[in-house]
């Protein structure tokens, strides 16, 4: 790798006690190019990138996002224009293998302000959320940055031309996609965007420029269910291979609808129904090409009462962050686990609890009671209702600590009680409700432990805690 360093000193404006150029002060109040941190022996520090720099330019391109950095610095050749605390601007040449990463981190992640949802959804669960939560719970994104980077799920609403360009142009593929239903009308009143009813069109446009994108409908009983799912189905396994999968999900309903659509929920005849219409596309399709393609989501045969499709025919997974496979997969890897006990004592006075939300309380206690069997151990499951959201909101990762507490603090839970790391904010150990698990610990006088959602892992963590 070879660098060089230019620098020149520029002198025009002064803030915040520091000496920028007009455009930078811009960047910097914006907190966009701003550098959070630089990771140890990386190229970033080496040619002395610090904390606090802002970058300008990348072989003399203004930097739009992200995106654009990541594209912009895969050239074998870069000539970077940074901004150094003191005013000065430093050009830095550096060349390097094309797929090495500069190792510079930014204090905001999209180099960008992120693009907000401009639809009024019938079925937003943001809008039905309680009232005096954290702020961050109620921002609707819709950012195609987003899709890409994390998976997040986008409507194409807001989606301007020059993106699209910019989208095929810098292969971001894949994508994943809200879609609903292909019905324009329909989906303009689903969405309550009359720019929502475009959708074959920049579908095509994408499958035209080889993008390729998985796909999620959320499903309303009486408004895109039946023929109108089977139409929504039909074309969208037409644009495949582009498209990779396609996500059937439950309307999700919490207690909080106030002047909201009037939506129903699915029961156990209307559950079988969807699960007999995405059986009969699978089959189709595992019959043209070689893939299911389509998948229901896990609520669908719990609410159902039916069996869940066995591990190998989810494929690859491909829809796990909309509970789709979760709980085979799950499965899989707790029996998995429960091969590697041979050999091991347990102390069989040891009593571990789980909490866990509606969904997956049956499910889960065949599993622990296949578990206890095999240790001795005294392993017990606590159903969590959820009395925040109310109590057709069945999922564990929207159980709150309030909740838990509540519920579970009359009742004698052990040494440890184990809740899915999913109930947690990303990275931190608070609910929903801004509980702490240190909290929690302590208003239940037990150790509460967050476990991956992994059955492997738990069967580990299990093994861990109860060993003699």
């Amino acid at each position: 790798m070879i660098y060089g360093i230019i620098i020149r000193i520029t002198v025009t404006v002064k803030w915040q006690g520091h000496i920028y150029n007009s455009g930078v002060v811009e960047l910097i109040m914006k907190n966009y190019g701003k550098v959070a941190w630089v990771e140890e022996n990386s190229i970033g520090q080496e040619v002395g990138i610090q904390p606090g720099d802002v970058l300008i330019s990348v072989n003399g391109k203004t930097v739009e996002d992200i995106i654009d950095y990541k594209y912009l610095i895969s050239d074998e050749y870069l000539v970077l224009e940074i901004q150094k605390l003191n005013g000065d601007i430093w050009e830095i040449d550096i060349e390097k293998e094309a797929a090495e990463d500069l190792g510079i981190r930014f204090n905001n992640q999209l180099l960008d302000r992120e693009r907000s949802c401009a639809n009024k959804c019938i079925f937003c669960f943001i809008d039905q959320l309680p009232p005096s939560m954290r702020d961050t719970l109620y921002y609707k994104d819709d950012d195609w940055r987003l899709s890409f980077l994390y998976g997040n799920y986008i409507t194409l609403t807001n989606l301007s031309s020059k993106d699209v360009e910019r989208i095929i142009s810098q292969r971001i593929s894949p994508l994943y996609i809200s879609v609903h239903t292909v019905d324009s009308d329909l989906r303009k009143a689903m969405l309550n965007n009359k720019r929502a009813g475009r959708i074959k069109d920049q579908l095509e446009v994408l499958k035209d420029g080889n993008i390729s994108f998985h796909c999620q409908i959320v499903l309303c009983p009486g408004i895109n269910d039946g023929t109108k799912l089977d139409e929504t189905i039909e074309y969208l396994l037409s644009l495949y291979p582009n498209l990779l999968s396609i996500a059937v999900v439950p309307v999700g309903l919490t207690k909080h609808r106030r002047r909201l659509a009037k939506l129903k929920p699915f029961e156990a005849d209307s559950s079988k129904d969807v699960i007999a219409q995405v059986n009969k596309w699978q089959s189709l399709m595992l019959q043209r090409m070689g893939s299911r393609l389509v998948y229901a989501a896990d609520e669908f045969y719990v609410t159902a009462g039916m069996p869940l499709p066995q591990f190998h025919e989810y494929e690859d997974f491909p829809q796990l962050e909309n509970g789709v496979g979760i709980m085979s997969k799950f499965k899989k890897e707790f029996q998995d686990g429960l091969k590697h006990l041979e050999g091991i004592r347990y102390n069989k006075n040891k009593q571990i609890s789980i909490a866990t939300g509606k969904l997956a309380s049956t499910f889960m206690k065949e599993l622990i009671d296949g578990f206890n069997d095999r240790t001795g151990m005294k392993v017990s499951i606590h159903e969590i209702k959820n009395r925040l959201f109310g109590a057709r909101v069945t999922v564990a990762g929207l159980v709150t600590g309030g909740d838990i507490l509540r519920q579970l603090s009359k009742k004698t839970l052990g040494q440890v009680l184990l809740i899915p790391d999913t109930m947690l904010k990303v990275g931190e150990e608070v609910f929903l409700d801004d509980m702490t698990v240190a909290q929690l610990s302590s208003a239940l006088d037990t150790q509460v432990v967050p476990v991956e959602v992994n059955g492997g892992q738990l069967v580990s963590t299990l093994t861990q805690l109860g060993r003699a």
